[in-house]
Formats: structure tokens, C-alpha cells, sequence
């Protein structure tokens, strides 16, 4: 507890209460007369002000430290309409009191006349409106709150109108701790029709999938939970329900798509259908990931035996499924299932494009190149990502080896990032290609699941004296941004292109994108705007000093071409 002698000077600091206009009697008024440039103003407003009793007149030098400083645009034009139109004027300003604060008044400003019609003055009569500006800014606020906030998690995926599969995750989890259940992932995909080539176009497959949707969300029973999880898989969440019954509810759904005609915009088909179904209980150590890699691998199951299910009964082992994972990646890299596109980014300092980013690409069986979102999230949770970012970074050395001029960015995972091995293959890859470099920067997301701080700072520290660049990718979708850019010897920032593709009819968004370059800049670091589709985002990314932009503006990933890069 203070001492009586600290209680009197801390009450000493505090500002004294004011005291509400309500309650002063009479009115608060000041004028003005040019002559001697001088205000007089009442005790009413004296005492608003806190100001003391005593003091009757002040210059209008004076006065003006009295009036906030976002409203003396406002009050002077108020001022000089009244003196202009020599008619009385209204308006609402903040005023400051001596303490700091401020508050609202309403001001009605009327000319003083001379006999001859000329003014020589201004009479303000002043009323406190705080409590009912007060609301208004709460009123305004909210609404902006509610343009500004999401108004629902559930981001539906476009082209299905399916839950997400990060959503349908969030979905698994929710479920599986109220109880138990099951998961149902069917793989669908066209069925080739003889030897006509176009009944399995890979631009059908979007078609395909809509439809496959639809036909589910009409059978399904009520209550169930639909969600794309891949490529050409549609995944249901059957919550609450008996082994049994899940096991005659996935028979029903695979062959209501196996026999069903899908009729597409220019052409009509049948599909192929193969679903692998995976009871989960709530003490399972399994999580909704693994139960969905579970599912995954079942249907893989079901289609390279030619049967429409695959039951799981029960979830694989922890060890089991990252050892069947690993088997995985090692056999999609070695059957050269990966590949990589780039990206063209163009410096807006000198209007070049100086570089590029590569972009892992998955050859998937029936649509071509896909991202790899789903692959590399997978491989990470399970701790099975190195050897994938091994590769992209070999295929990376020898790309930039044959092109010397070119600069190229590398997406890493946290993960590796966080793997001692990492460090000690990129200097060995350098050395062994040759390569400059202050060709390379490494990419690292924000939102990354880093496994080791420690190992991924020395990472960072390593590529840095070796004469590489680190880059933060997603600058702002997560939680860690501003941290990283003080553990971390970020040379570039990427900013999220989510406050990017709606930045010209977005404030909010300038407001925020301008804050983040000005960040930047105040650290020494560049920065590049992703996702820029148009000529007046990439004006508007000018005037706020963005250093670097890329998109389909700019340029569309393209597939890497022996000896040269695509050009935008």
C-alpha cells in the first residue's frame, strides 16, 4: 500500500474532473474582435477548458492550442464562411482541455456587424454534444468492424461450394471431441469412353467435381458435412455414426456417383469412384490429418485393387503412417512427380523483372499439375518435408547454374528451416553447381511450423554470409510477422496478397499495406506485393513505395524450361 505522502502526489498528477457543460450555468461563449486581435471568452467556457477563473482574454494564437488538431481545417473554414457570407455558420469540433483531453461542442458562429454592414467580429456560443458524438464514432465504428471482419470462417471452396479442407479439418476436430465417427474420402475423377481422348480432359474435372457435389449433398444424410480435401476428392464428415452404418452410408455414396451421368456444358459422362473410409474415436492419438492421410491412402487402396471401398477400421499407428508418408514422397520423387514453375516479379524501380520465385507443382494422375499445398502440409505435420525441399532446392541450383543472370527465390518449409541438415546441403549444393549466391533468396512462410528456432536462425545467419537473401512469405496472415523480422535477418518482405486483390476499393487495406511498407522501410527491409491482377492495384502499389510486385499482371507461373526461364 502507498504511503500518505505517495497517495497525495499520485491524486496530485491525476486531471482534475470536468465538470459538465449541463451543469455550468448559463451559456459558454467567446468573441472575437479584429481589432486588437483579441477573444474574450465566458467562465462557462473558461471552466470547460480548465482553464482558471482569472484568465479573460487570450490571443487567437492562443486559442488555437484549444481546438484538436484534426479540426482546424474545419474550424477555420467555419470561421471564414461566417466572416465571408457575414450569415451564421454551424459546426462541430473537438476542443482540447488543459489536462489533454478533449471533448465535443456544437458551435454556432454569428458575424458581428459594424453600423455601416461590415464585420468585425465573431460571436461563438459553444454546447457540449460529447455523449451524443460518442455514440455516433461507436455507431461508425461498428459498422466499419462489420465491413471489415469476416463475416463467417467457413470459406467455401469455389469451385465446389464445399467446405475448405482446412475448414473440414476444423470440422473433424470438433467432432471427434464429442465423440466418435467416421471419415469418408471419395476420389472421383472422368471415365475414359474407348479411345475418345476428351472424355477425360483435365478441364472437365472442375465441372465433374460440381456436379459430384451436388449429387452427394442430395443423398447424404442430414446433419453430414461435405468438404473438398484434394484435387478430385470430396471428403464427408459422418459425425456421430455407428461403424455399420457409416460403412452402408460410404457403399450408397460410391455408387450413386458410379452410376450416375454427369452431363457437363458441352459433353456428358460417367465417373469413376473409389472411397476410403476410416472410423475415428475421441481417445484416438490420431488427430483430424492423420485421419484424413488415413482416408486418403485408403481409397488409394480401393483403386489400385479395382474395388469401389476400402474400410479402416481403426487408425494407423503414429510410427506406421510417417513411415508409409516417407515411402510416399520418396516414390513421388522418384517417379518425377514433382515439378516446378516460375514465377516472373518485377522490380517497380526500374520496371524489369528481376526475378523469379519457383512454385512446386504435383503431377497428379488425372489433372495435371496441381499445387502442392495439400502434399507439403501433410509431409510437414509429419515431419516427412526435407527430402521434397531438398529437391526443389537442387533443381533450383541447377537452374540458376545455367542462367547466371537470373535471380530466383526458393520456398522453404518450417521445417527444414529448422533441420541442421539443411544448412550444411545448400553450402555443398553451391559449391558443387557453381553458382553465385546473390542469386538466391530462400523463402520462409510466416505462418510456417518452424521445429527449431535455434537451428533456423543459424540457417538464416549461414545463407546470409554465404552472400544468399531470406525473404518472409504471407507477411501478415499469421501471428508471428513482426517477430520474425526482429529474430530473423529478413532481407524482403512478401505482403499477403489477401490485403493485395481488393486494395484499390479496399481503405482498410491501403491503410494497412501502407503500414506494413513503412514498417519495412524503417527496418531496411524490401518488400513485394503478391497477387497484383491489374493497372491500378499496381499503381496505387507505387504511390505507397512497394519496392517489387508479382501476379498475373505481372505474369503467370509457367513450367520450367531447360536452359531458360518463361518470360512474363
Amino acid at each position: 500500500m502507498a504511503a500518505p505522502d505517495e497517495r497525495r502526489t499520485m491524486a496530485a498528477a491525476l486531471p482534475e474532473p470536468r465538470t459538465p457543460a449541463d451543469d455550468v450555468h448559463g451559456p459558454a461563449w467567446f468573441s472575437y474582435t479584429a481589432t486588437g486581435d483579441q477573444i474574450v471568452w465566458s467562465a462557462q467556457l473558461r471552466a470547460m477548458l480548465g482553464q482558471s477563473p482569472g484568465q479573460n482574454e487570450v490571443s487567437r494564437k492562443v486559442l488555437a492550442r484549444y481546438v484538436h488538431r484534426d479540426d482546424h481545417a474545419k474550424a477555420l473554414g467555419a470561421i471564414t464562411q461566417t466572416w465571408t457570407s457575414r450569415t451564421p455558420v454551424r459546426t462541430t469540433v473537438r476542443l482540447m482541455r488543459v489536462d489533454g483531453g478533449w471533448f465535443d461542442v456544437d458551435c454556432r458562429l454569428e458575424p458581428v456587424k459594424s453600423p455601416d454592414g461590415t464585420v468585425r467580429g465573431i460571436r461563438g456560443t459553444v454546447t457540449d454534444v460529447s455523449a451524443r458524438e460518442r455514440a455516433r464514432r461507436e455507431i461508425a465504428r461498428l459498422a466499419r468492424r462489420g465491413e471489415t471482419v469476416q463475416a463467417s470462417l467457413v470459406d467455401p471452396d469455389p469451385a465446389t461450394g464445399l467446405l475448405t479442407r482446412a475448414r473440414f479439418a476444423d470440422e473433424i476436430d470438433r467432432a471427434q471431441r464429442r465423440g466418435g465417427g467416421a471419415i469418408l474420402i471419395i476420389r472421383v475423377q472422368p471415365e475414359k469412353f474407348g479411345e475418345d481422348p476428351d472424355g477425360v480432359r483435365p478441364d472437365r474435372n472442375a465441372d465433374l467435381l460440381h456436379r459430384a457435389a451436388r449429387v452427394l449433398e442430395g443423398v447424404v444424410q442430414e446433419g453430414a458435412l461435405l468438404g473438398r480435401v484434394g484435387t478430385n476428392e470430396i471428403g464427408l464428415l459422418l459425425a456421430g455414426t455407428s461403424w455399420p452404418m457409416a460403412r452402408r452410408e460410404a457403399e450408397l455414396l460410391v455408387e450413386a456417383l458410379r452410376s450416375q451421368t454427369f452431363v457437363l456444358p458441352d459433353t456428358w459422362l460417367r465417373a469413376r469412384a473409389w472411397g476410403g473410409l476410416v472410423r475415428f474415436t475421441p481417445d484416438a492419438e490420431a488427430g483430424s490429418h492423420e485421419v484424413l492421410i488415413d482416408a486418403e491412402h485408403a481409397w488409394r487402396q480401393s483403386r489400385d485393387l479395382d474395388r469401389p471401398l476400402t474400410f479402416v477400421a481403426h487408425p494407423v499407428p503414429v510410427r506406421d503412417r510417417q513411415g508409409s508418408y516417407r515411402s510416399r514422397v520418396a516414390d513421388a520423387l522418384g517417379t518425377d512427380r514433382f515439378t516446378l514453375y516460375a514465377q516472373p516479379i518485377l522490380e517497380l524501380q526500374t520496371n524489369r523483372v528481376t526475378r523469379h520465385e519457383l512454385l512446386l507443382r504435383v503431377l497428379d494422375e488425372a489433372d495435371g499439375p496441381q499445387s502442392p499445398i495439400q502434399v507439403l502440409d501433410t509431409a510437414e505435420r509429419l515431419d516427412a518435408v526435407y527430402d521434397i525441399d531438398l529437391w526443389v532446392v537442387e533443381r533450383a541450383m541447377q537452374v540458376a547454374a545455367e542462367q547466371p543472370a537470373t535471380c530466383l527465390q526458393i520456398n522453404l518449409s518450417g521445417r527444414s528451416v529448422g533441420d541442421p541438415r539443411l544448412t550444411e546441403e545448400v553450402v555443398r549444393l553451391i559449391q558443387e553447381y557453381a553458382v553465385n549466391p546473390g542469386q538466391l533468396t530462400f523463402e520462409i512462410t510466416e505462418t510456417a511450423l518452424i521445429g527449431n528456432l535455434s537451428e533456423a536462425r543459424r540457417f538464416a545467419d549461414a545463407i546470409r554470409d554465404l552472400g544468399c537473401e531470406l525473404a518472409l512469405d504471407d507477411f501478415g496472415s499469421g501471428y508471428a510477422s513482426f517477430r520474425y523480422l526482429r529474430i530473423f535477418p529478413i532481407d524482403l518482405v512478401k505482403i499477403d496478397g489477401e490485403y493485395v486483390v481488393d486494395l484499390v476499393d479496399n481503405p482498410q487495406d491501403q491503410v494497412l499495406v501502407r503500414a506494413l511498407v513503412q514498417v519495412c522501410q524503417a527496418y531496411g527491409i524490401h518488400t513485394v506485393a503478391e497477387f497484383v491482377q491489374d493497372e491500378p492495384t499496381l499503381r496505387l502499389l507505387r504511390e505507397l513505395g512497394v519496392d517489387y510486385v508479382q501476379g498475373y499482371l505481372i505474369g503467370r507461373p509457367s513450367p520450367l524450361q531447360p536452359g531458360r526461364l518463361p518470360s512474363p
